[in-house]
């Protein structure tokens, strides 16, 4: 079984849902329910990134381990970085990224990106999952990806990708017969290649697509890509996707 580190980044003052970490889903803080996914899935050692004590606080009590990181970083890769040397992990330490946001991420998906990591010798890892409908694919909120025929990243875009020339002509409100992946925004990395690329410098790919995984690809690194064993319900980005996620909570009860 690989071993592996969870690290969640969580931002108090996220702009769409202020004190997103600490909204109560089912009365419980959301950044409490994530991290008990990441145990579920059996990481070795759980942690959050933070840069407000209410944040730590609310963890008391917990398994869960608290790392104070600065107010000022401008993504929670940089923020798991500072984490990474908190924490004192060894370069060759397998870390999982795991969302603050993403409540009820399956913990087999969880493991799923530590072992495509483990097994592929690419510097990142993470996951995908099919796309079944237009509305879907044209949606640019909705990252889409490419992979080769070894799995690894080509590409990821806000747009429709691959474009499908002689489908599209015809319509674009039905998917033609073939494959559309949308990324799901987890990720692994061994600590080394994650302090590395914090310090990498925001490539011209990433400043367009507002993408952070690009500048990975632009640099010429790997990111393996495997399909989720099982679906990512959608996270928690607004008040109503709160009031969403309380109603599939008590559904589940």
């Amino acid at each position: 079984m690989t071993d592996f580190i969870v690290a969640i980044p969580a931002r108090y003052a996220a702009s769409r849902l202020p004190g997103k970490p600490l909204r109560l889903l089912g009365g419980t803080p959301l950044v409490v329910h994530v991290a008990r996914r990441a145990l579920a899935a059996g990481a070795r050692e759980v942690w959050v990134a933070t840069d407000d004590a209410r944040i730590r606080d609310a963890l008391q009590g917990t398994e869960v381990r608290v790392a104070m990181t600065s107010g000022r970083h401008a993504s929670g890769s940089d923020r798991l970085a500072e984490c990474a040397d908190i924490a004192g992990w060894a370069d060759d330490a397998l870390v999982v990224n795991l969302q603050g946001d993403e409540p009820f991420a399956p913990p087999a998906g969880i493991r799923t990106v530590a072992d495509t990591l483990a097994s592929s010798g690419a510097e990142m890892a993470t996951l995908a999952a099919p796309v079944d409908d237009a509305a879907t694919l044209f949606d640019p909120n909705v990252v889409k990806l490419v992979r080769a025929a070894n799995g690894d990243a080509l590409y990821f875009s806000r747009a429709p990708i691959p474009w499908h020339r002689d489908g599209f002509a015809r319509s674009r409100d039905v998917l033609p017969p073939g494959q559309w992946l949308r990324h799901i925004g987890i990720y692994a990395y061994r600590a080394g290649f994650l302090r590395r690329f914090s310090a990498m410098p925001a490539g011209r790919l990433e400043q367009i697509e507002s993408l952070e995984q690009l500048r990975v690809l632009e640099a010429g690194h790997r990111i393996a890509v495997a399909v989720t064993p099982e679906p990512f319900p959608p996270g928690v980005d607004t008040p109503e996707d709160l009031a969403r996620a309380e109603a599939a909570l008590q559904a589940q009860a």
